[in-house]
């Protein structure tokens, strides 16, 4: 049974004085979108009848079919913590249906929801915790972002060094109050750079999670007079900021990568699900690393990984398995950054996971060894591959994986491989300060 009913939703609607509800979804790029409405409108909202022109949404439908509708997950419902306590604002979380209620195959939540349906078929639930990071930004006289920033501190450091301290602070507490269950947050590696975790969750609500995450960090901050970026690289020659995913398999309440009697405490499926995802990750590398940015997170030296390896210790290997064992058993992916579209991502996962299950894979060897510090030859010697260098390589490597394409459907994987070869187009013929700065003179 659901947390609320329409008649849950509209009463609190009134009792809590709330004037505009945001119809939230999110589009094929991992945009997060809205429909506001007055409360006037909440029962209309309710019984999913909020219309939206879907042709004005990239990747979305043609402008003769451009009619859709929204339709909330009433359990969504949260008030908006950081928005007026007078005239208050909540948000629903919605997934996109034609108009004859049919679910529209190129709503990102609908993907992750097909991908769950067959784990459910399986017996197995699909659970998520995330660690998304981001930078605190100086904004200049006019308001506009910067990548400035008077912090002077390092990893888990604190003020006086940390001067957005109390930025996420208050942004813990917001989330706190949406229901979010905060289980760390600190400085990062890099100036301005900073990190909040939150409990795990189904894959579903923990997707919804980090689209909500997102949007508070950047209102915060805005608020405080700071600009919030989720780009991978902002800044050269510092550390980028990742998402890791840490992914785990239930079954009746139980977590099936455990197995207390295995060397590791490792079961056999756990092995198999870590083979899928090391099998088709250059496949989904589009979807986790989504941006021409992405692809200068992923160079050694600045904690990302690049290899194709996994390990039960290494932060140098693209699958990392953490030391807790018991229910907290999971396996982390580490190559994500947190300007992904996550529900596209967690169902790419899920889907390469499950076939590493169905067919029986086994991944290579473990590597203990830090793989940065490898020659070629030595990573060579181990059959060691690189993730894509350039989103481009990312792009034709999803082309060539027919199990993400599917997962995808026809329609998302089309219109994202458009969307994203148009984006390496822009790039690749536009002429860059470098460039000037190394050329114009020279030659």
């Amino acid at each position: 049974m659901g947390r609320y009913t329409k008649e849950d939703i509209i009463r609190l609607v009134r009792d809590e004085d709330i004037q505009f509800i945001r119809m939230q979804f999110t589009d094929i790029f991992g945009q997060l979108k809205n429909v506001a409405i007055t409360a006037s409108q909440i029962e209309r909202a309710v019984n999913n009848e909020i219309m939206m022109d879907g042709s004005s949404i990239e990747g979305f439908v043609r402008i003769e079919e451009s009619d859709q509708y929204l339709w909330p997950d009433l359990d969504t419902f949260a008030i908006l913590p950081w928005r007026p306590q007078y005239g208050k604002v909540a948000r629903l979380i919605c997934e996109v249906h034609n108009p004859d209620g049919t679910p529209f195959v190129g709503d990102p939540r609908n993907v992750l929801k097909r991908a769950l349906q067959q784990a459910e078929s399986m017996g197995y639930t699909f659970n998520i915790g995330s660690e998304p990071e981001f930078f605190l930004f100086q904004t200049d006289e006019d308001g506009r972002p910067t990548t400035r920033t008077s912090d002077e501190a390092g990893y888990f450091d604190l003020g006086p060094l940390d001067h957005g301290e109390s930025t996420r602070r208050e942004i813990c507490l917001c989330l706190e109050e949406m229901g979010f269950e905060i289980e760390a947050s600190h400085h990062e590696v890099a100036a301005g750079q900073h990190e909040i975790d939150f409990k795990y969750a189904d894959a579903l609500h923990a997707a919804d999670n980090i689209m909500t995450f997102k949007l508070a960090v950047k209102a915060l901050a805005q608020k405080n007079g700071l600009h919030a970026t989720f780009m991978p690289k902002p800044v050269y020659g510092a550390a980028g900021s990742g998402m890791h995913i840490n992914m785990s398999l239930f079954r009746k309440g139980r977590n099936v990568f455990l197995d207390e009697s295995a060397p590791g405490q490792l079961s056999p499926l756990a092995y198999q699900f870590i083979a899928g995802l090391l099998a088709h990750v250059q496949g989904f590398c589009a979807l986790t690393n989504p941006l021409v940015n992405s692809y200068k997170r992923l160079v050694p030296g600045y904690e990302a990984p690049c290899y194709l390896a996994w390990s039960s210790s290494n932060r140098s290997a693209l699958i990392r398995i953490p030391a807790p064992r018991g229910q907290g058993t999971r396996v982390e992916l580490r190559s994500p950054d947190p300007s992904c579209n996550p529900y596209l991502v967690f169902a790419a996962c899920l889907a390469a996971g499950l076939e590493g299950i169905e067919k029986g894979l086994t991944p290579p060897a473990e590597v203990p060894e830090n793989i940065n510090a490898m020659t070629p030859e030595a990573r060579a010697a181990l059959g060691i591959q690189r993730l894509p260098g350039t989103l481009e390589a990312a792009i034709h490597a999803l082309e060539a994986d027919q199990l993400v394409l599917d997962t995808l459907g026809p329609h998302v994987s089309a219109q994202y491989i458009t969307g994203k070869l148009r984006e390496w187009e822009e790039y690749r013929t536009q002429v860059s300060q470098w460039e000037l700065e190394q050329y114009l003179v020279a030659f």
